[in-house]
């Protein structure tokens, strides 16, 4: 059963990105739709289940639009205007809708990394 799930670290503070708003955005050509937008819980990761579970999986392209700048800004940390890096934005492909896909952010205001979880 496929489904799709994220999760984020706050390298800056050692923890999970608790209270970080997410966006999941389906890409069809140039039209973007918001499938869902999600706050993450306190372990980092979406409330309810996956951000897309066996009957919403579909194959296509995908984008999650992690809200970084506000997160940091709600933690109290002072950035510089505009932010370095305000939101991240990660475009990928799901071939299989049948296969698990995990997408984690590890992030500071400084920097951030990807790479396809298990």
């Amino acid at each position: 059963m496929g489904h799709l799930s994220t999760h984020v670290l706050d390298l800056m503070h050692g923890c999970p990105a608790a209270g970080m708003r997410v966006q999941l955005q389906l890409i069809n050509g140039n039209t973007i739709t918001t499938v869902k937008t999600v706050t993450l819980n306190a372990d980092g990761r979406t409330d309810g289940g996956p951000l897309l579970d066996a009957a919403g999986m579909s194959a296509g392209r995908y984008r999650l639009v992690f809200s970084v700048a506000k997160y940091f800004q709600e933690r109290g940390v002072t950035l510089p205007s505009p932010p370095f890096i305000d939101e991240v934005p990660i475009d990928f492909g799901i071939a299989d809708a049948a296969g698990h896909y995990h997408v984690p952010l590890l992030v500071s205001p400084w920097a951030y990394s990807t790479y396809r979880g298990s």
